[in-house]
């Protein structure tokens, strides 16, 4: 019976409104917009994100299972495994675990809070590009399968806590990527992958779009003003590389969504369920106080001018973008000045 009702609920959904990162600005903006430093922290009075019934990813652990699609820096590599990591691993505050709390206030019906324990529990190399070097929406659930069917290590088909992500190398392409998004999350069809799991995509953006998915790294090559950050100058990355680290504010971005609202019918924002706005959403490009109208808000520099919000694992220092917080009814990181 269960099944049946997820598959009719596959059904009634559009493949094309997956929840999906679109980029922290319009590409009409004016310099007038991106020098502004309002405050876009939220108001309960704009905001209004209801529960819709659907369930959240609470088991305890989440099994996250990585697929690296393409040929991959091994640094880069290691950069994400440590964000992984970060997210239920203890470092100073601020720290990945402390914004990751935030995404723990959010329940199901039966009160159960997201699970603040995700442990990487496989890895899976596509370096043959199984698929080719452009992909359909519709295609990450053919690399998933790939990965779960495969003759030499397959990833395990988890449909009970497993999370699968998909990331993508600096040579293959992507529907709507660079374009309408930098990242999403869904969940697979049965009739394709034999279960229904949670899943999300994200694309590393250092070669194809810095400007646009590597956010604050980089500015749009449109862009002519001064960069609206103080000091009117790029951000430097806190990890070498603005694809990656972009990349990593990505990740937490679709990890939060997709554990708050892995079906498409739990947490979010608006009546249409095919074009949820979601936690992360809601404070797309506010990563602290102050944050909005192309700033960033408060945020930390290190010794060599890196901007980070969050510590992590081994020393590593992350620029993650904030998300809403159903208690105080604004956007809200660890890092907040108030």
């Amino acid at each position: 019976m269960q099944k049946k009702l997820v598959a009719h609920c596959i059904l009634l959904l559009s493949l094309f409104s997956l929840s999906s990162l679109a980029f922290p600005w319009s590409q009409s903006q004016s310099q007038e917009d991106f020098n502004q430093a309002k405050n876009y922290e939220g108001s309960s009075d704009l905001v209004d994100l209801q529960y819709h019934m659907g369930p959240v990813l609470a088991s305890s652990p989440i099994n996250l299972y990585i697929i690296w699609y393409g040929h991959w820096n091994q640094n880069h590599q290691a950069t994400i495994r440590d964000f992984i990591y970060s997210l239920s691993s203890s470092a100073p505050y601020p720290s990945v675990s402390d914004w990751w709390k935030t995404v723990r206030l959010y329940t199901d019906q039966t009160g159960s809070n997201v699970t603040g324990n995700i442990i990487l529990s496989g890895e899976f190399y596509d370096s043959s590009y199984s698929h080719g070097n452009y992909l359909s929406r519709l295609d990450m659930q053919l690399v998933i399968k790939n990965s779960v069917s495969t003759h030499f290590r397959p990833l395990p088909l988890n449909p009970h806590s497993g999370l699968y992500l998909v990331l993508t190398s600096s040579d293959v392409q992507v529907q709507d990527f660079c374009r309408a998004v930098c990242g999403f999350h869904y969940f697979t069809f049965p009739t394709t992958v034999g279960v229904t799991v949670p899943y999300a995509w994200i694309g590393y953006s250092g070669s194809q779009c810095p400007g646009l998915c590597a956010y604050p790294f980089a500015w749009p090559k449109y862009y002519s003003g001064r960069a609206p950050n103080k000091g009117n100058s790029i951000m430097k990355a806190p990890n070498g590389d603005a694809g990656v680290d972009g990349m990593i504010s990505v990740i937490g971005h679709e990890l939060a969504e997709v554990c708050s609202n892995p079906l498409v019918n739990a947490w979010y924002a608006g009546d249409d369920p095919t074009s949820p706005t979601e936690i992360a959403d809601l404070c797309l490009g506010v990563y602290g106080t102050g944050g909005g109208g192309g700033y960033v808000g408060n945020v930390y520099r290190d010794y060599w001018g890196d901007g980070y919000n969050l510590n992590g694992v081994k020393g590593r220092k992350f620029l993650v973008q904030w998300i809403w917080n159903p208690t105080k009814r604004r956007c809200f990181g660890p890092n907040a000045l108030d």
